[in-house]
């Protein structure tokens, strides 16, 4: 069945960037007819530089390429990055080996030399609990966790990827107990049994006579534990509105509850109770969002990117130690790329929230493959799609002529000579989840601090 542009985007919109994926049948009553589909190698109508007045692309690219710094030594990039207590790392699609082996390797230099111990991940909070709770003491097989939380629209982070990387944190944090990694999930989709209950065992023990009360406002939300992730984002969509925003007005209860008890001695394990809360009422509150409606969906986008902001700020303060932060370009740039859908960012609300204590870098590359669902067929299954060289006009065809090796470029000290090409908007691949997803029209230097570019790249590994 074809879906229409709102109805393929809800789900996406919930866990990933800048891709439809689509409503389960029973949440997709309102849907208008089918929007046509692009080819893959539709050309973007986002604007450019006028050809009599567009820079010549060689001399741009001869100016960047006096300033870009090869990835094979990450010092320069260590020295772009500075000071920043929270680093934003996109990626220009969700299934590439290379972009997510690039942010694996600099996470691992940034916490050997630079004090960094959390990766936070554009996830669910309850897989970040689940699989942190792995990382710190070993509890469960995080390939089983991943198996059980990469569902729905969250089915691309199931790779031998970051399984590799969640064994290599825990490995690393029996090697150095006294300086832990931790794995954060800072999204807000799907809340299991597990997070209700560490919020109602924490009532249990610390205030008792509330447990009855907790117990009613988070009953209806709470899904069974035979229920999996996908089935309990469906079910959910596929409440009436009206049940939808009552269900978040309970849990929202629950957290202000929670939040006026004195939290006694152990304030720390407190504020863990709280934020486990909060986190149970941002779910509700991605769902009482009316997804009928075009602005309805600009809403709920505006809330997750503020939420995704607010958590990974939550955790580096309640932490003290630095992050960073792994999502799409879309989500850790500070301008939108889409602004009727994606009115702001959660790089802009990080922004606005820590200033220059958040520094980010942006993803292209020049061809090559992924792994995404493939929009063109009914069953939507996971293929790997294959882009040859980029389109004339667009960012990618000057960044490939700086270098054919992997680098990166600060984009806050590029050239004067570079400054008006790097301002202006041009197209620049942006694929998430599904395929075809059309360029998007990107202010290269507004964006981003720093872009690494990457000639080449290959399908990531599902498991």
């Amino acid at each position: 069945m074809h879906r229409t542009a709102i109805q393929r985007g809800v789900l996406t919109l919930l866990a990933l960037a800048s891709v439809a994926l689509g409503l389960p049948a029973a949440a997709a009553e309102a849907g208008p007819s089918a929007s046509p589909r692009l080819p893959p190698t539709a050309p973007s109508a986002v604007p450019h530089t006028r050809p009599e007045t567009r820079p010549s692309d060689d001399r741009i690219a001869h100016v960047l390429a006096g300033t870009a710094r090869p990835l094979s030594d990450l010092g320069p990039l260590r020295r772009m990055i500075g000071d920043a207590s929270i680093v934003g790392m996109g990626e220009a699609t969700h299934g590439s080996h290379e972009f997510f082996r690039t942010k694996v390797r600099v996470f691992k230099e940034l916490v050997r030399r630079d004090g960094f111990a959390t990766f936070a991940l554009e996830a669910n909070w309850n897989a970040g609990v689940r699989l942190n709770d792995h990382v710190l003491h070993g509890t469960g097989d995080p390939r089983q966790i991943m198996r059980e939380e990469f569902q729905n629209a969250y089915f691309i982070w199931n790779t031998q990827e970051y399984l590799d990387l969640i064994r290599w944190m825990r490995d690393h944090n029996v090697r150095h107990p006294q300086r832990p990694v931790h794995f954060m999930g800072n999204d807000s989709a799907y809340a299991g049994p597990h997070l209700f209950d560490l919020v109602t065992e924490y009532i249990g023990e610390r205030h008792p006579g509330l447990l009855t009360e907790f117990t009613r406002l988070y009953r209806a939300s709470r899904p069974p534990a035979s229920a999996s992730v996908d089935q309990t984002m469906k079910a959910y969509l596929a409440k009436p509105l009206a049940e939808r925003r009552r269900l978040a007005a309970d849990v929202q209860r629950a957290l202000v509850l929670l939040e006026r008890q004195r939290p006694g001695q152990d304030r720390e394990r407190h504020s863990w109770a709280v934020q486990h809360a909060r986190a149970v009422a941002q779910v509700g509150g991605m769902y009482a969002f009316d997804y009928a409606a075009p602005e309805g969906v600009a809403e709920m986008m505006r809330y997750r990117d503020r939420i995704m902001a607010e958590n990974t700020v939550w955790w580096q303060r309640q932490t003290g130690r630095r992050v960073l932060l792994s999502a799409h370009n879309g989500h850790v740039a500070y301008e939108s790329s889409n602004p009727a859908q994606y009115p702001k960012v959660q790089g802009a609300f990080l922004r606005d929230m820590i200033g220059d204590a958040y520094v980010n870098v942006g993803f292209t590359f020049g061809r090559g493959s992924f792994r995404a669902l493939d929009l063109t067929d009914p069953a939507e299954p996971v293929r790997t799609f294959t882009v040859g060289p980029p389109e004339p006009g667009s960012a990618e065809v000057v960044l490939e002529r700086v270098s054919r090796r992997n680098y990166s470029i600060d984009l806050r000290s590029a050239p004067s000579a570079a400054r008006t090409w790097l301002n202006e908007a041009r197209p620049v691949r942006s694929i998430g989840a599904g395929w075809p997803d059309p360029p998007q029209a990107v202010r290269l230097a507004p964006s981003y601090d720093v872009l690494i570019h990457l000639p080449r790249i290959t399908p990531a590994h599902l498991l």
